[in-house]
């Protein structure tokens, strides 16, 4: 049994009956990622803002309308950028009053079936009406190809058919159901496979017409997901245009929107001119500069970028235009901090240990793995990262003796012992030198990245880094995937707030030059 590519249309149909259920979860996610990392009030950044136009007055309605813009966005936008998004049905809480509810609706409908289906003789009414919803469902897992499929169903679940046997008490509702069961094995996903089989071991009506309808709602989902991971490839150049046209009706409501990115921009464009680096183009008599503005425009967006996996969530609003993907972010950023920990244990405890174990197999990875469980929830705030440094130089400094003797080499003095927890320990120092230079490294990596993304050829890992390349390299991926769309969607406001930026700059550049 497997599942037809050729479902895909009658698939996508479905996905306007399941999006609201979508967009409800990822409105939760929204509302709580926001509660968790934006704390303080935003009013209380507003001030430092660039002010550009005021905001308006907005009616009820058009902040509605505006919610509703911005969730589907946020919809199409976790479809591309969310290589495991899957439609999942929704769940209530457990003591809520709407589960409550709906469980005494359901409660009480299949009692009334239980007790129609016991009467002397029988009565089918509900019965009936089940089986023909569920000739509905069956009819739509199909395409206008699958004729011969139809027309079985149509014949077997003929209700005007079925009605007449149930008046002339010659309905047999058994053999019904096993067709039914057998049809739903043909249209089914392999991964359905467990539940139809344990369908054929209910032999009372009731529960098993309860446990068809779970299967049939699972199968449901099971199209929407095969739909959307069908037309994903398809659906990035559509969905960027989509949210780019969704930000710009929310822009012409409240042309204050930008004010955030502005000041990002700004800061990224400030850094690079602290750092020596040539923004601005030269002067030339013709005025050809596009080609070198579109260097200075990539520069600073790239330095931009950089600059959100330092973001200081807690205490400062994410720019408007990556909002929503302010949650990954996050993620990849606890992820290189952790990481920058691991290389820096890793680097120390090779400098300690020589070459004798740089080669060994599975050393490496042993002390990543002793490392990574230790620092397991170092970002929460009751983690105390001394003392655990504190047992991961233990833990480090008895898999290299261990190491060492299985080799023939001389094990560690407690003296090197010592030296070795304490460079150890010492990694909780914000001002460690190795801690310091691994990081700048692991950010010359990544700016490395951005700069050859749409190149074949990814740059070379720098040195010291060799141990953790494996896990820097998949953290890059992710964060050039997101960055790459991201730029394909918000281009235009970027090139227009930077074009402000530089021109601004270059005019206080050439004032300076005028006045000396």
């Amino acid at each position: 049994m497997s599942q037809n590519p050729d479902k895909l249309n009658s698939s996508a149909e479905k996905l306007s009956g399941l999006e609201d259920d979508q967009e409800e979860n990822l409105d939760n996610l929204d509302q709580s990622v926001r509660k968790r990392i934006r704390q303080s009030a935003p009013g209380s950044h507003r001030d430092d803002t660039p002010k550009s136009s005021p905001s308006r007055p907005v009616s009820i309605e058009e902040l509605m309308e505006t919610a509703k813009g911005v969730t589907n966005m946020a919809l199409a936008h976790e479809i591309v950028v969310n290589g495991d998004f899957q439609i999942k049905p929704a769940e209530l809480p457990e003591h809520s009053l709407e589960k409550k509810v709906r469980d005494i609706v359901h409660k009480a409908f299949w009692d009334c079936l239980e007790a129609q289906l016991k009467e002397d003789p029988p009565t089918y009414d509900h019965a009936i009406k089940l089986l023909g919803e569920i000739k509905e469902s069956l009819l739509s897992f199909l395409l206008p190809g699958h004729t011969r499929l139809r027309s079985q169903i149509t014949e077997v679940l003929d209700l005007d058919l079925i009605k007449q046997e149930a008046e002339n008490g010659a309905l047999d509702i058994s053999k019904l159901v096993t067709f039914v069961i057998g049809m739903m094995g043909t249209l089914c996903a392999p991964a359905r496979d467990e539940d139809i089989k344990k369908l054929k071991d209910i032999h009372e009506i009731v529960p098993l017409f309860r446990a068809i309808f779970s299967v049939l709602d699972l199968m449901k989902m099971d199209m929407a997901n095969f739909a959307v991971s069908s037309i994903r490839p398809k659906l990035m150049q559509q969905s960027a245009e989509y949210e780019r046209k969704k930000f710009q009706e929310f822009l012409e409501k409240q042309p204050n929107s930008l004010d955030l990115v502005t000041k990002w921009l700004q800061e990224a464009a400030d850094d690079l001119a602290k750092l020596g680096h040539e923004m601005l183009p030269p002067h030339s008599s013709d005025g050809a500069t596009g080609g070198t503005s579109a260097l200075c425009f990539t520069a600073v967006q790239n330095q931009a970028y950089l600059k959100l996996l330092k973001w200081d969530h807690m205490n400062r609003p994410f720019p408007e235009t990556v909002l929503m993907d302010q949650t990954r972010f996050l993620e990849l950023q606890l992820e290189l901090e952790q990481l920058l920990v691991v290389g820096t244990v890793l680097l120390v405890t090779f400098s300690a240990a020589g070459p004798a174990l740089i080669d060994v197999p599975g050393f490496t990875e042993n002390i990543k793995s002793i490392v990574k469980v230790l620092l397991t929830g170092m970002h929460l705030p009751s983690f105390n990262l001394k003392e655990s440094l504190a047992t991961v130089g233990e833990k480090v400094c008895a898999e290299v003796n261990s190491c060492l003797c299985q080799h023939g080499f001389t094990p560690f003095s407690a003296e090197r012992e010592a030296v070795l927890k304490g460079q150890i320990q010492a990694v909780a120092s914000p001002d460690n030198s190795i801690c310091k230079l691994i990081d700048s490294r692991i950010q010359k990596f990544l700016e490395n990245h951005l700069a050859s993304s749409h190149q074949k050829s990814l740059p070379a890992i720098p040195g010291g880094l060799g141990p953790i390349q494996r896990e820097l390299e998949e953290i890059a991926a992710k964060y050039i995937r997101l960055v790459n769309y991201n730029r394909m969607v918000f281009s235009p406001y970027y090139d227009a707030v930077l074009g402000k930026i530089l021109t601004k700059e270059e005019s206080q550049i050439v004032g300076k030059s005028e006045e000396s």
